[in-house]
């Protein structure tokens, strides 16, 4: 059985090679990129099933990165790892086509969860956000519909 592919995208080499380790036993790295623009070149090339990318990146941040694969290649699932705790950023990530959003204070198993949920076709918040973010969600809803 063939392992899921994944495509790292994060600016701090040191993350990078610690995500490799850790996801390395459930999934094939098929590469790593720093920066947005490397990122999408990339996505060309390595046709992965999953990207792990860093809101905070040079050249061309990962929402908007994100926003740009997912027009092309909507069925390329995303998970968001990132140090943003401010729920605007998960908001702003999800509308560009996440799958999930982990935050690195997080236990490394919970990135592979996030992916593994993910490629199953579901949506994967991390707990230290998720009930901040379904409140934000609601208050949303609500004031479109008053």
């Amino acid at each position: 059985m063939t392992k899921p592919r994944v495509l790292i995208a994060d600016d701090h080499r040191i993350v990078v090679e610690g995500l490799k380790k850790v996801l390395h036993p459930d999934f094939e790295i098929t590469g790593t990129v720093e920066n947005g623009r490397d990122l999408l070149a990339s996505v060309e090339k390595l046709r992965p099933d999953v990207i792990v990318v860093d809101i905070t990146m040079p050249l061309l941040n990962g929402i908007d990165a994100v926003r740009q694969v997912k027009k092309v290649h909507p069925a390329i699932k995303v998970v968001f790892l990132t140090m943003h705790l401010d729920i605007a950023y998960a908001v702003s990530a999800f509308k560009a086509g996440a799958s999930g959003y982990v935050l690195k204070h997080s236990a490394p198993d919970e990135l592979v969860t996030a992916i593994h949920e993910a490629l199953k076709g579901r949506t994967y918040v991390t707990p230290l956000i998720a009930g901040k973010l379904l409140q934000t969600y609601a208050e949303r809803g609500h004031r479109e519909t008053d």
